[in-house]
């Protein structure tokens, strides 16, 4: 695949994956009581880190939507998909429910698998264009 195929690749899954975290983001500051639910007790202050995490979701989101910041949004996003994994580890061992909805196992196996997917994307959007790729076009 030519550089050019590979930017717009990149260009093509990263555009929408930056809306994405951008509207859930959003939803941190406009429905926190939904994601205050499922922060481990353990860390305590649950909107604190509900609108900390909403807020890197919003400009972490933003830079995967502009090319010069997408390697090191991506690579942000990864830490941050990581971290925010506790939340989703605490809902699912604690059988808590998420804005009025409780999954069953097939739900929480799904959500771990789509959590997967998304790591090893922004994964391949950290690595960003190499030196020869930007040479060559």
């Amino acid at each position: 695949m030519t550089a050019s195929g590979v930017r717009l690749l990149r260009a093509l899954l990263a555009v929408p994956l930056g809306v994405a975290f951008v509207m859930i983001g959003v939803q941190h500051f406009t429905r926190p009581e939904a994601f205050d639910a499922i922060v481990p007790s353990y860390l305590g202050w649950p909107r604190l880190w509900t609108l900390v995490s909403g807020a890197f979701e919003v400009l972490l989101g933003l830079g995967l939507c502009i090319s010069r910041a997408r390697p090191t949004s991506a690579r942000l996003l990864f830490w941050l998909v990581i971290l925010m994994s506790l939340a989703n580890i605490n809902m699912w061992w604690n059988d808590l429910e998420f804005d009025g909805t409780r999954l069953d196992q097939t739900g929480h196996v799904i959500r771990f698998s789509v959590q997967i997917v998304l790591l090893i994307a922004l994964s391949w959007l950290s690595r960003g264009e190499s030196a020869r790729a930007s040479k060559e076009s």
